[in-house]
């Protein structure tokens, strides 16, 4: 069951008619991990699609930095480079929670690709548009104050909703912003003593959306 929730969830393969995502399923592999397994680091070539939970994407500096790129959720996927022979030298992903992920082999994704050549438009479509996502990130990451930054990330997670729950820990949060905990914390309570947000743990409530605009 999982697995198939797996193919329908994430866009790469939803597009396909039933039996096409069947024969998929079929190829795919499952594992549960615990909260801080290591899912994929360099060397391996599966593709990852996450049935429920969430990841993060991470690279290594030569001093042993952690240098966070990218958390995905579930419906989302990391590892389409390495099926093109492209190989994973840099990136880690660890599980944030326990986390159900199918894994996909080089052999098994040149299978399905054979069999249902759309996908190669959508894994082209959808890499366009990680691009694009990158190119915001580094946009994201050039303004120059941490409370720009935390206000434009909490309403890009709101997606207008007034209630949200931050699913990364301050840390991994912090790094993600480009700041360190202490200062996170500091710019939370900022907002929080202008009544922009309310905070109780990791539950945020969003009372002033147009003030975190203008922020």
């Amino acid at each position: 069951m999982a697995e198939h929730l797996c193919i329908a969830q994430v866009p790469l393969f939803n597009h396909l008619p039933i039996e096409a995502q069947q024969e998929i399923m079929n190829l795919t592999h499952h594992h549960i991990y615990k909260k801080n397994e290591l899912v994929f680091q360099p060397g391996d070539e599966n593709l990852y699609i996450i049935a429920s939970g969430s990841i993060k994407v991470y690279q290594l500096s030569i001093s042993g930095k952690e240098h966070l790129l990218r958390v995905l959720k579930e419906g989302d996927y990391e590892g389409e480079k390495q099926l093109f022979n492209m190989p994973n030298d840099t990136l880690f992903g660890q599980a944030l929670e326990e986390t159900e992920i199918c894994t996909l082999t080089q052999q098994a994704f040149h299978q399905a690709l054979l069999e249902n050549p759309s996908i190669a438009i959508k894994l082209l479509e959808l890499s366009a548009k990680r691009t694009a996502q990158l190119e915001k990130q580094a946009q994201f990451l050039s303004m120059e104050r941490v409370e720009e930054r935390l206000a434009h990330y909490l309403l890009q997670i709101s997606a207008n909703q007034s209630s949200i729950t931050l699913f990364m820990k301050m840390k991994d949060l912090a790094l993600y912003l480009g700041t360190t905990p202490e200062t996170l914390s500091r710019k939370l309570r900022y907002l929080e003593d202008h009544n922009y947000i309310k905070r109780t743990g990791k539950h945020i409530t969003i009372l002033d959306p147009e003030a975190l605009e203008n922020i």
